[in-house]
């Protein structure tokens, strides 16, 4: 029996109810907790598009609160980041049904 499949359709993942708590910064550097982050590079510039998008891939996949997003996740960063993550398919579907403005545009 494969078990990947499953552990992917019960994972747990936290979705805010208003975008408007995505306060996080839009510029610096975040530097994430263990709770988040147990790589090495736990730093993230700003500045850096692929920091960004490394940034919010794993804080997407990894925060268990609410609180977590906000702090670490800038809403309007993510509108610019979205259509380039790299996210398990079950949670971009999750955001973009709670978030249809995050959804391409049907051609």
């Amino acid at each position: 029996m494969d078990l990947r499949g499953r552990y992917a359709d019960v994972r747990p993942y936290t979705v805010p109810d208003v975008f408007a708590e995505l306060a996080g910064p839009a510029e610096g550097v975040v530097v994430l907790p263990t709770s988040l982050d147990w790589t090495p590079k736990r730093s993230y510039d700003l500045a850096d598009d692929a920091d960004v998008r490394l940034l919010y891939e794993t804080v997407l996949r990894e925060a268990m609160h609410i609180e977590e997003l906000g702090r670490h996740v800038n809403g309007e960063l993510l509108v610019q980041v979205w259509p380039r993550l790299w996210l398990p398919l079950r949670l971009r579907a999750m955001w973009e049904s709670r978030f249809p403005d995050l959804a391409p545009a049907a051609t």
